[in-house]
């Protein structure tokens, strides 16, 4: 089994320079809960992996972060998509823990939990660090130029283009998700049929 990792902020929702605090600040970034509606249909478990050093820094509790992401989870359900688990880290950068992105330890820890295969897992985000994380953990990645997206592209290295791809937004990434699905569908129907 594979999975579809979702960074938050710039993905699902609204960047905000100063950070979202409460569910009134949280706002789904267009097309998104369409998107997830599509991405759910391809039967893959969906899970939100996102930085919320918010939380140690003071400016808010766990339990709000918690609240965003139930009432982000519901909405998106009442939309007819899925979300199957939200992993956030609450460390800040100097903390140096394994879990904050660019690190990988959030998707190996959701992998190992979930019995994960992330070399055919997918890592989608708006910036370096997701992207850095995303192939750390073996995953394959995509870049939306939504939330920071744009500006984070300049950030990354040039020896690292040819090992992501580059999307508007979660829409176009889904419509690539499902084409790399249905590639790799056919590939195993005609290794099964090869078999037999």
């Amino acid at each position: 089994m594979h999975a579809i990792f979702l960074d938050r902020d710039g993905v699902i929702c609204e960047n905000r320079p100063d950070h979202v605090k409460s569910w009134a600040e949280f706002h789904f970034l267009p097309g998104v809960k369409d998107s997830l509606v599509v991405l759910s249909q391809l039967g893959l478990p969906i899970i939100v992996v996102t930085n919320q050093a918010v939380i140690n820094r003071g400016i808010i509790s766990a339990a709000v972060v918690e609240e965003i992401h139930q009432r982000m989870v519901a909405e998106i359900t009442a939309h007819g998509g899925r979300i199957d688990r939200v992993i956030y880290c609450p460390h800040l950068p100097d903390e140096q823990c394994l879990c904050r992105k660019p690190e990988p330890g959030m998707l190996l820890q959701v992998a190992q939990e979930m019995n994960l295969d992330l070399t055919h897992s997918y890592l989608v985000g708006d910036a370096a660090s997701d992207i850095l994380a995303g192939q750390r953990a073996g995953c394959q990645t995509f870049l939306v130029l939504t939330g920071r997206g744009r500006e984070q592209l300049a950030l990354l290295p040039d020896k690292m283009e040819d090992c992501f791809m580059v999307a508007p937004d979660l829409m176009k990434v889904t419509q690539q998700i499902i084409k790399l699905e249905d590639n790799s569908r056919v590939v195993a129907g005609k290794e099964l049929s090869g078999i037999a």
